[in-house]
């Protein structure tokens, strides 16, 4: 399973311990808000797009949502998500636990200027009903993220 594979890298820093699993599921925004008791915005949700022919994870604020002419500007197309039965193949993880953790070889990962308004913030761990408090240095040092982008509305 992903989570084990997350559970594994977090391990390796001492940082297994610090995973979260819920008895209920927290595959979306406000199912991992209910479940973790914060804000929504809070929640990092990770997006897995097609760029040329390979997956990309964006990972942004819970309350962000895409901006195509920003997207565009960056990545020279139209946001193209992958499609849900391709996600795990490609990414490493399922809809709903897709994080920036332990993710397959070649997966690139971007950050979202939208998340830099929070001190801590909770991305997913592999399964749909886990998740780890991150500060944004420890979101930057364990995604192994490419860099930061904005290509949200509104940030």
């Amino acid at each position: 399973m992903a989570i084990d594979k997350v559970k594994a890298y977090f391990r390796e820093y001492g940082m297994e311990g610090r995973v979260q699993e819920f008895d209920v599921s927290s595959a979306t925004v406000e199912l991992a808000a209910k479940a973790l008791h914060c804000e929504p915005q809070r929640i990092a949700k990770t997006l897995s797009f097609m760029v040329e022919h390979e997956a990309v994870l964006i990972v942004t604020a819970g309350d962000a949502k895409i901006d195509n002419p920003k997207y565009k500007a960056k990545f020279g197309k139209k946001a193209k998500m992958l499609p849900l039965d391709a996600v795990e193949t490609l990414v490493g993880h399922a809809v709903g636990g897709v994080c920036p953790f332990a993710v397959n070889e070649g997966v690139k990962v971007y950050l979202d200027v939208s998340l830099k308004r929070f001190e801590t913030v909770f991305p997913a761990c592999g399964s749909s009903n886990s998740a780890i408090e991150l500060t944004i240095m420890e979101l930057e040092e364990y995604s192994g993220y490419m860099e930061w982008v904005d290509v949200c509305k509104g940030y």
